[in-house]
């Protein structure tokens, strides 16, 4: 794999869940929906680190499955030259989610507000959080629902950066360097239940020229098996 796995993740130790609800809370506690009720038609990340991207996705993502974006926008990040059977992109604005041509079905949901997701078990082949995931309130939940409408093995792959909207970062984040995010994400996968051990990776294009960008991901537990397999290596 060309991109550059980062050591194992080594868990601390903790008690079974150390998230408290003060973790998650944020300078603006507005309503998220009215926060994103105006389009934001820009790049979050700069171009070699979008580009960056896409090419873990090529790798991580099989060529003609069904994909879920979830906090999407207007871009997906999703290589060109790959073809998928269809891209669900679940976000906030509707503007954004219809100026993005990858997407073959739309939603609009707040995650925050209601981590269930409106989909079928077992419907996705791949889903993937893009440079959006410090702004989940409740993510062990959204993880445990994400684990319920992937097929089992298939992956969830958070990605983020060092960019931010800080009012709307939940508290734990802003404290975290990269390392400490890259467990904190694993920590969320491991407490959601659904999910094998996940693995982190540096995919930074250019360290110290471009944005920095990071991923961890984990394949979706098979609910028929007996193998206790969850946690972080």
């Amino acid at each position: 794999m060309s991109s550059r796995e980062r050591a194992p993740l080594s868990p601390e130790s903790r008690e079974e869940n150390p998230l408290l609800p003060e973790h998650f809370r944020r300078v603006d506690e507005s309503d998220d929906s009215s926060f994103y009720v105006q389009p934001r038609l820009v790049n979050h990340i700069d171009d070699a680190a979008i580009a960056a991207l896409g090419d873990f996705y090529r790798e991580t993502f099989p060529e003609g499955g069904h994909l879920l974006d979830l906090m999407s926008s207007w871009v997906s990040h999703f290589p060109s030259d790959v073809t998928y059977s269809g891209v669900t992109g679940l976000g906030l604005n509707q503007v954004e989610l219809e100026s993005n041509p990858v997407l073959t079905r739309r939603t609009i949901h707040n995650l925050n507000e209601n981590p269930t997701l409106p989909y079928e078990t077992d419907e996705f082949d791949g889903a993937v959080v893009s440079v959006s995931v410090q702004y989940l309130t409740r993510p062990v939940e959204v993880f445990a629902e994400v684990g319920r409408v992937l097929k089992p093995g298939a992956p969830l792959a958070i990605t983020f950066s060092n960019r931010m909207f800080p009012t709307k970062a939940v508290r734990i984040w802003q404290l975290f360097g990269d390392e400490q995010r890259a467990n904190l994400v694993a920590l969320y996968f491991e407490l959601s239940g659904a999910f094998e051990k996940a693995r982190a990776f540096d995919l930074s294009p250019n360290p110290g020229r471009s944005d920095p960008v990071y991923a961890v991901v984990a394949p979706a537990l098979d609910p028929a098996a007996e193998a206790d397999t969850t946690g972080i290596t």
